[in-house]
């Protein structure tokens, strides 16, 4: 069901009207910025390799409490076994992003978690409620990361069709898979990376999440508290 916007034209022809102008439909050029920040930040350094990115990475997590495995893509399934064995069992709850066929995830998923008894969600673009329902009971959220930022241990995820922003946020534990092809320095990089993908006419995210590990906050009086807005562990598989 479309909607109509009201007095949208009244409203943009005032704006221009105010800016000294005709209203513009088309032919909107980016503009080009005197000082672009983002683009200095690297300025005179040399581009780090994947090993020194890893190691970047997995210096900052343990910074901030997070767990990091490595492993290959042929073992990727039964790490992720172990970790979700060995910290209370399911219920799982996963995205319907592509890259869990690429990642050949889809028989421990379909077939040898629901044989052992983990229960398996699928998030579903028909259920708004279930979702969330599912994501609430979850024990594990398993997730493949769009970029993550070496310098802070940050994963960053993206909604998209089956894939809301709930289940970033309810389950337990966070086990987030990061292909080393996605490691990035820093957020400036991921976000021109993001911006790229968008001009090739990739979708707009709804929401972006810059997700550092498990969830904490001292907002009040200073005292630590964990799991107050996400997950109390969070899990980065890096393959």
């Amino acid at each position: 069901m479309s909607g109509d916007i009201e007095n949208r034209d009244r409203f943009l022809n005032h704006v221009a009207a105010k800016l000294g102008r005709e209203r513009r439909s088309a032919g909107v050029t980016r503009p080009t910025w005197k000082h672009s920040v983002h683009d200095l930040v690297q300025a005179g350094q040399n581009h780090p390799s994947a090993e020194e990115l890893l190691a970047v990475f997995k210096e900052q997590c343990e910074r901030i409490h997070t767990t990091v495995i490595e492993t290959s893509r042929d073992q990727l399934s039964a790490v992720l076994r172990q970790v979700v064995a060995a910290h209370g069992g399911g219920p799982v709850l996963t995205s319907a992003h592509p890259r869990f066929a690429e990642l050949g995830l889809l028989p421990l998923l379909e077939e040898a978690w629901p044989r052992e008894g983990v229960a398996v969600s699928v998030w579903s673009e028909t259920s708004k409620r279930d979702n969330i329902a599912h994501a609430a009971a979850a024990n594990f959220a398993v997730v493949v990361c769009d970029y993550a930022l070496a310098e802070s241990g940050t994963v960053v995820l993206t909604t998209r069709p089956g894939q809301g922003r709930s289940i970033h946020y309810l389950p337990t534990n966070a086990l987030v898979i990061v292909p080393k092809e996605t490691l990035f320095p820093r957020m400036t990089e991921a976000v021109e990376a993001l911006e790229h993908a968008v001009e090739s006419g990739s979708d707009v995210p709804a929401s972006i999440h810059f997700i550092t590990g498990p969830s904490n906050s001292a907002d009040i009086e200073m005292d630590l508290v964990v799991g107050v807005h996400g997950p109390l562990q969070a899990f980065y598989v890096v393959c």
